[in-house]
């Protein structure tokens, strides 16, 4: 398997410099599937300032932000390297991801609008197709990501949402290595049309469980098929 490579846009220096090169930076590593055995994590801050059109200046001080995040690693005369978790750290942020997100599912029952309820079933148009999804396994990813931040934020907890903010990383890199095969993606499109129903019918308490179990399943694929070198 191909790693996915870092993917980065000039920035428009019309506005402030630091915060773009730091968006810019940070959705360039949520790109990258950084849990793949041949992934290079090595951030060359030379070739981000060429290929951001930047001096390294910048690139220095997102990089510093991100180490502050935990996202990225400082080592004195090595430069700069994305964190990659062991196997049991990454475990660790499943547990906690779906603590947060099936509280969110169960919030957004008592709380969110009809309109908001209605994104997800729109949403599950791009995610109810089994086949196209292992066509373009990358972009199913994607979009099956935004699909669960849909629900955190459905919520409508700021401070559940920044919990989740910092995991988000790890979990979208990390449900890109899983979503590999048949079996995986289409157990996952059922998953989320359930998880839809539920919080569609305000039942929070099945919308709940339902997100909850959605979870102990990715764990589960995790813990026996996902080699993660420590």
């Amino acid at each position: 398997m191909v790693a996915r490579k870092l993917r980065l846009k000039p920035v428009n220096a019309n506005v402030v410099l630091k915060d773009k090169v730091y968006e810019a930076l940070r959705s360039a590593i949520i790109s990258m599937d950084f849990y793949a055995e041949n992934a290079n994590t090595k951030l060359d801050e030379r070739r981000l300032a060429e290929e951001l059109g930047v001096s390294r200046t910048p690139i220095r001080e997102a990089l510093s932000r991100l180490e502050q995040e935990g996202l990225v690693r400082i080592e004195s005369r090595r430069g700069a390297f994305v964190i990659r978790k062991t196997k049991q750290e990454i475990l660790q942020v499943i547990c906690v991801w779906g603590a947060l997100e099936s509280l969110a599912s169960r919030l957004g029952c008592e709380h969110a609008t009809d309109d908001e309820i209605a994104g997800l079933r729109k949403m599950f148009v791009n995610l109810d197709d089994t086949e196209r999804a292992l066509a373009d396994i990358d972009e199913y990813s994607d979009e099956n990501i935004r699909f669960h931040q849909a629900i955190i934020r459905l919520g409508r907890c700021e401070l559940l949402s920044d919990l989740a903010e910092g995991l988000f990383i790890h979990m979208h890199a990390i449900r890109a290595r899983s979503l590999r095969g048949h079996d995986r993606v289409a157990g996952s499109v059922v998953d989320h049309l359930h998880i839809i129903e539920a919080i569609e019918q305000r039942d929070a308490e099945l919308a709940e469980k339902l997100v909850r179990e959605h979870t102990d399943h990715l764990a589960e694929h995790v813990k026996e098929f996902v080699n993660i070198e420590d």
